[in-house]
């Protein structure tokens, strides 16, 4: 039954271009699709980790800024002497490639440096990060033009023997590379969190001191987390570079962050379809409203249904519909998040049984064909 679900939602999913015939709706299912992709790479970190980064969006800026350059190619002074630094253009996928591995590198960085510490100085750690990168961005006219902005883009396209060549100007191309990429980094996700490594994330997430005393390397997790959230929103970003086909600084506004944070919370942080469904619910959402109110009311009802969703759905839509489709069908619910305090002794026994997984796993050796040994 589950694989006939999906198999539908793929259908679906794949005929969107055939029957959404109005270009500027389907112009919103694409940069929607972009910013889901964002925010399944936050909740990689939030989700699964615990770790609230509010400088997210530094990330998917990067990767827009990185992949736009290597496309346009530059021409800019050395910080010494008269030489010049000179890049000429290369293909807009290569330039999404390196895009992406900047925005992990850079998630390597602040994930070193900032995972040694926890809580609100964490927080303020990636919000710093995220308005330094805004700032560079902004004055380093030379590179980025600052407030004129990265203009003329090339878009995404092919070039191949056999293929021929094809330039992907129109929105049905750009909507099947974001559906890729959403697919891919929820294939990606999925195989993390269902790995050794993913527990070991939930184990910090539900208890660090304990999860430490376990053997996990605390820092080595967080930071994969990092950068794992990191790569995934630049590719985001390097999509949205050559779609949109211009940038400026203010792709790096803190709105775009709580806007991501905002799709897993309601959604349903530490799931996978959370983000999908708060996603699509708050990606909707206000061109529904646009056409049935004016821009004061927008946001007051934007507002007002973030607020209802959190407050009688304190772990998000997702978490709910599933624990309401248990008691109906009768059947115990799956644990996917672990006990809180206080919630009885079947999350505690899940808690232990999933601490002793984790334990023993960490235990095991690896044999050459990736399976631990016994």
């Amino acid at each position: 039954m589950k694989r006939i679900g999906t198999v539908l939602l793929l259908a679906a999913l794949l005929t969107v271009p055939y029957w959404l015939s109005d270009q500027y709706y389907l112009h919103i299912v694409i940069t929607t699709g972009i910013f889901i992709v964002g925010a399944m790479s936050l909740n990689l970190l939030l989700g699964y980790t615990g770790q609230l980064s509010l400088g997210h969006i530094a990330f998917f800026g990067i990767g827009a800024y990185t992949s736009a350059l290597t496309s346009l190619g530059f021409d800019i002074p050395v910080f010494w002497g008269d030489g010049r630094i000179v890049h000429e253009p290369w293909h807009p996928a290569v330039g999404v490639l390196l895009g992406t591995l900047m925005a992990g590198l850079f998630g390597y960085i602040v994930g070193k440096l900032s995972f040694k510490i926890r809580g609100s100085y964490f927080v303020i750690v990636t919000i710093s990060f995220a308005e330094v990168v805004r700032l560079v961005a902004l004055n380093w006219i030379d590179l980025t033009q600052g407030p004129l902005a990265l203009s003329n883009i090339p878009p995404l396209g092919y070039d191949l023997p056999l293929l021929g060549e094809a330039t992907f100007y129109a929105k049905t191309p750009n909507y099947y590379l974001v559906l890729a990429l959403a697919l891919i980094s929820y294939v990606v996700i999925r195989r993390i969190v269902q790995s050794r490594m993913g527990r070991a994330m939930v184990a910090l997430r539900e208890n660090e001191s304990l999860a430490t005393s376990l053997g996990i390397d605390v820092t080595r997790y967080l930071v994969f987390a990092a950068v794992a959230a990191a790569a995934l929103a630049g590719a985001a970003g390097s999509l949205y570079a050559h779609y949109i086909r211009i940038i400026d600084p203010d792709i790096f506004l803190f709105i775009y962050t709580v806007t991501m944070v905002i799709m897993v919370v309601t959604g349903g942080k530490g799931t996978l379809a959370g983000p999908l469904v708060g996603g699509v619910i708050f990606g909707v959402l206000p061109v529904t409203l646009r056409a049935v109110a004016a821009p004061e009311a927008q946001w007051i009802v934007y507002g007002v249904a973030m607020i209802l969703i959190v407050f009688f759905l304190p772990r998000g839509i997702v978490p709910a519909v599933v624990d309401w489709w248990h008691r109906r069908s009768g059947s115990a619910p799956r644990h996917t998040r672990g006990g809180t305090p206080g919630e009885g002794s079947s999350s505690i026994a899940a808690g232990s049984e999933r601490w002793s997984k984790v334990k023993s796993e960490a235990a095991l050796p690896s044999t050459p064909s990736g399976k631990t040994g016994s």
